[in-house]
């Protein structure tokens, strides 16, 4: 699949906010600084859809974008900044929390982790919490290109080990630098429509 047209439709700051649609949507979660913006304008091939920051935590709301007319793409809040106030933390929880068990669209949920690092609490909660849902996840392991192929075995196990990643969901390496493992993601999403 490719992608031709990628616009920007709200920022929501609750699941009510989003316009009732009937098209298939896939949510993009993930730490403060994973690079989900970055992921989703590679995706994309959109150099400024998804807005993207050297500070993290860029993303406050719930950002929807309509692709190839066809489905939605859902861009929520990252998780795990510790600059953040604890009551706008919690807003944040509440605002994913929400989206995932109200929205009736949401076919995969791409659970983005930095390949360099051992997945923290927070990820390991945002997995268990998907899957208390009976969602379908995709890990998608970014900034892969910054790891050496001697150690991507390594990285690999440590990440499926630490989440507990259950046999029906999907592992995909990427960069949104090299573009690498990109074709896969779209190619799933493709498979789910």
């Amino acid at each position: 699949m490719v992608i031709k047209k990628a616009e920007f439709v709200i920022s929501a700051v609750k699941y009510a906010g989003i316009p009732t649609h009937p098209y298939h949507e896939f949510m993009f979660c993930g730490r403060s600084n994973v690079g989900k913006s970055s992921f989703i304008n590679a995706l994309t091939n959109r150099k400024k859809l998804a807005k993207t920051s050297s500070n993290p935590g860029k993303t406050q709301t719930l950002n929807v974008f309509f692709i190839n007319d066809a489905f939605y793409f859902v861009d929520v809040p990252g998780y795990g900044y510790a600059n953040v106030s604890k009551q706008i933390k919690a807003t944040f929880g509440k605002m994913i929390e929400d989206y995932i068990c109200k929205t009736q669209q949401l076919k995969i949920a791409f659970l983005l982790v930095d390949f360099r690092h051992k997945p923290t609490k927070d990820d390991i909660g945002m997995y268990q919490y998907l899957k208390s849902q009976n969602k379908k996840v995709c890990i998608v392991a970014t900034k892969a290109d910054k790891v050496s192929r001697s150690e991507t075995s390594k990285h690999k196990k440590i990440i499926l080990e630490t989440l507990g990643k259950e046999e029906e969901d999907t592992f995909i390496l990427t960069s949104s630098e090299t573009k690498q493992g990109l074709d896969l993601v779209l190619n799933l999403i493709e498979e789910n429509l």
